[in-house]
């Protein structure tokens, strides 16, 4: 396990960018962290770490968005299981070449891979978050 302090959104963002360099095609991503807690802003960085040149927005109510094929960006907010996720194809992607960054991934627990890196984000006030990635 290991931890990146940032002080402004612009660290968690760039911290994504060079975390995005750590990860491997078909890397599954799960990021776990309250309302606000800059998951997005963490997936804006490690889409600009792929080479992705799309503004990365929150899939809320499209599931998930996808960015060239490097990027898989889910949100599964809004779905009560892994069956449901299953139905509308997301779980395909786990096994795509693309990165998948995953929010909300307690809801669908029981489909996820069996191999998958946690990244949590921790509001600490203000600006500032902590960021346990294992």
């Amino acid at each position: 396990m290991a931890m990146f302090l940032s002080a402004s959104a612009a660290e968690t963002e760039a911290f994504g960018a060079s975390f995005a360099k750590t990860l491997k095609n078909g890397a599954v991503v799960v990021l776990n962290g309250d309302m606000g807690a800059g998951k997005t802003v963490f997936c804006k960085g490690v889409a600009r770490g792929l080479g992705v040149a799309d503004e990365v927005l929150s899939p809320t109510y499209a599931y998930m968005n996808d960015y060239d094929g490097k990027l898989f960006h889910f949100d599964c907010y809004r779905l009560k299981n892994g069956a449901q996720a299953e139905q509308l194809g997301l779980t395909d992607y786990f096994y795509a070449n693309g990165v998948c960054l995953i929010e909300w991934a307690q809801n669908i627990a029981e489909v996820l891979p069996q191999s998958v890196i946690t990244v949590t984000i921790e509001k600490l006030g203000g600006d500032k978050r902590r960021i346990i990635y294992e």
